[in-house]
């Protein structure tokens, strides 16, 4: 039985590791398009790799996936978050929990999991072919597959499972093309969004803690800590923002109004008591010099000017008009969005193969018996946080469970446990 696994990155390596633990007498390859294995693993989580996240602080799945959200809840039903952590330290990798609830190696070293996953490969005897660029997968008849190289001569296998990852171009899914599958456009997500106030960006590196961002005139928001930089606005606030509304802002070419609550999701009347008091309290103090806590001077100064208040004007002085103008806008603070901003080294994908494509139970293709599709080359995609990892490890182990009972078990039977999806 050959098995041939296109993708050496996360969901590919961990599919092939655990398919030779399921059946060891399967030859399992695996294909990599780059030099080396595991590229986009070495950089997640700014070179820490970010595992996964604890899911303590995830009340809907749909917040957390704002595509796939049926189907990540069939596979973490199966292999969640707990389950990786446990597989990871029984490999002798530490763990830890930051605030945010992000699970890293405690070495705080993605090249700890890369090293873990390569030395897995190699004890189990599956080859990793690198700089092996597939672009076309052959149905053969009556069963088994042909893959077609840029260069070389093709492989025959049995069985194939795709986890090529993202593809920000549709051209990265050609591939696929003449095995008839339903493909969603795919375009980018988790990006910063570039602003055209330049007072705005001279004040970069500014961070906001507790804030609410959302697409003016639409029901996309984001919220949490926002970092202002030299070409606009960053922080898991706007990622956030980007990866709800990927679609829509990409069908707007990037462009739009953007609105920001500086106080997150406290309402103008809030806002409004909160200036008063401040009035009272520092009546003799200029607004400037005695500015909210949450706010660093540099934005206050710079949110003041904005609100038309001048810069010497004393808290006792500014008049109830000045105040309701200034929790106007600080509320309801808005920056014309002029395009997006690539995510340090990081990239993420809206779209790719659609979900009706595939069994929500084995992740094996409706149309192509044998043929498996694992990870982001789905039209799964998460939010920053170590989701969009959690989505490779798990779509790779239930793609590699369903296949080795689809080896072990001829007539079709499956272990993989049966569960009803909302």
């Amino acid at each position: 039985m050959n098995v041939a696994i296109i993708g050496a990155g996360a969901a590919g390596c961990f599919c092939a590791i655990h398919l030779k633990r399921l059946s060891p007498s399967v030859n399992v390859t695996l294909f990599e398009a780059n030099r080396s294995p595991l590229a986009k693993v070495a950089v997640t989580g700014g070179g820490r790799c970010n595992l996964t996240n604890t899911f303590a602080e995830v009340g809907r799945l749909a917040a957390v996936y704002p595509r796939g959200e049926r189907l990540m809840k069939r596979v973490l039903s199966v292999f969640d978050h707990a389950d990786l952590c446990r597989w990871f330290e029984a490999e002798g990798v530490a763990l830890t929990v930051q605030e945010d609830q992000c699970v890293f190696p405690a070495s705080q070293d993605a090249g700890e999991i890369v090293r873990t996953l390569t030395r897995l490969l190699r004890r189990h005897d599956i080859p990793v072919r690198c700089g092996h660029r597939v672009v076309r997968i052959e149905a053969l008849e009556p069963i088994g597959f042909r893959i077609h190289f840029g260069s070389g001569m093709p492989f025959d296998a049995d069985a194939v499972v795709v986890t090529t990852g993202g593809s920000p171009k549709p051209g990265g899914l050609t591939m696929l093309d003449g095995l008839g599958l339903e493909i969603v456009p795919p375009v980018p997500s988790l990006f910063a969004l570039n602003v055209a106030d330049e007072a705005l960006r001279k004040r970069t590196g500014l961070v906001v803690q507790n804030t609410l961002v959302k697409l003016a005139g639409t029901r996309f928001q984001g919220s949490g800590p926002l970092l202002v930089t030299h070409f606009g606005f960053s922080g898991p606030a706007i990622i956030k923002l980007s990866s709800y509304a990927a679609r829509h802002l990409a069908e707007h070419a990037y462009g739009g109004r953007l609105a920001v609550n500086w106080f997150g999701d406290a309402d103008e009347a809030e806002v409004r008591a909160r200036l008063f008091e401040q009035a009272g309290e520092h009546p003799r103090k200029t607004v400037l010099a005695a500015g909210p806590e949450e706010i660093p001077a540099r934005l206050w100064e710079y949110l003041i000017a904005k609100a038309g208040l001048k810069p010497g004007v004393r808290w006792g002085e500014t008049g109830t008009k000045n105040l309701n103008r200034l929790a106007c806008l600080l509320i309801h603070d808005e920056y014309e969005i002029r395009g997006k901003y690539r995510y340090k080294a990081e990239f993420v994908t809206c779209g790719g193969v659609a979900l009706s494509n595939v069994s929500l139970n084995t992740l094996e293709c409706r149309t192509h018996p044998g043929l498996y599709f694992a990870g982001e080359v789905l039209d799964v995609d998460g939010i920053t946080g170590g989701f969009n990892l959690q989505a490779a490890w798990s779509m790779g182990y239930v793609a590699a469970s369903a296949l080795a009972s689809r080896i072990e078990n001829p007539s079709g039977s499956r272990v993989l446990p049966s569960v009803t999806v909302d």
